[in-house]
């Protein structure tokens, strides 16, 4: 896989940076509000399927002619062998102006579910620590979803089974009461590159695209590492961070200048 100019077009073909645009630039134009709510057929790996519910609500800051950002979505689906609903949130974070991900999988082992997610933009890609590769992978446990590393997800969950770029929108074209998982792998069969049509297990060159490293506060207001680095000190890089509003939690020296 070649590196940052092929991944970025891939990305931009993808709409991968939309939520930054639409979070950060001060000349968005309109506000607006955009609930859908579908249902797709996920084809798990020992050939099995579930129906998957799903919901995005778009809204916030947007340029004219474009869709509102994913503020907020859910995925929600019947646990096999179970009556048990399980309900996996993706809720509107302040810090990064938005939902955080584009889910990818649904699987379930041993009555284990799990969920794998790409970050939606730089900012989720910061915020969740710069995964190499690109995923972040919850697993379902003890009646909530969690984090856990990638090592962890089964080495035979391969395949995304769920709608990945712009899902509301490709679930409207499908204009089917339930969105058929032959009709999902055709989505994937046109992505390009390998970190798109399967989940890689090594992390590899070019992962975070043209997401350079950033430091959020939480609050919404993010910079880039190298403002960080740059200070000359412990003591200067801490007195920056007050500056800039980054409390103790959210500011990076003590990491940055650890041993020095």
């Amino acid at each position: 896989m070649k590196a940052n100019h092929s991944w970025s077009k891939q990305i931009a073909k993808l709409g991968f940076l939309f939520l930054i645009g639409a979070s950060m630039s001060a000349e968005a134009g309109l506000f607006g509000s955009d609930e859908f709510r579908w249902k797709e057929e996920a084809l798990l790996h020992d050939g099995s399927k579930i129906i998957v519910e799903r919901s995005v609500d778009r809204g916030g800051r947007h340029e004219i002619g474009q869709s509102p950002p994913i503020k907020e979505q859910s995925v929600s689906f019947t646990l096999p062998g179970t009556s048990e609903n399980l309900v996996w949130h993706d809720p509107f974070s302040k810090d990064v102006g938005g939902a955080s991900f584009l889910p990818m999988m649904i699987e379930v082992k041993n009555g284990t579910a799990f969920l794998v997610a790409h970050p939606m933009g730089c900012l989720a890609y910061n915020k969740w620590g710069r995964p190499n590769p690109p995923y972040v992978v919850f697993r379902y446990q003890g009646g909530s979803w969690g984090r856990v590393p990638l090592q962890e997800l089964p080495g035979d969950f391969k395949t995304p089974n769920l709608i990945f770029s712009e899902p509301d929108d490709e679930a409207r074209k499908a204009g089917a009461a339930v969105v058929s998982s032959d009709t999902i792998r055709k989505l994937y069969d046109g992505y390009q590159y390998a970190v798109f049509k399967t989940i890689l297990r090594e992390a590899y060159p070019g992962a975070s695209g043209n997401c350079g490293e950033m430091a959020g506060n939480g609050k919404g207001h993010w910079l880039g590492m190298d403002w960080f680095k740059e200070q000359p000190s412990l003591d200067a890089c801490l007195k920056f961070c007050v500056r800039k509003d980054f409390d103790a939690q959210h500011c990076p020296c003590n990491d940055l200048f650890r041993g020095k």
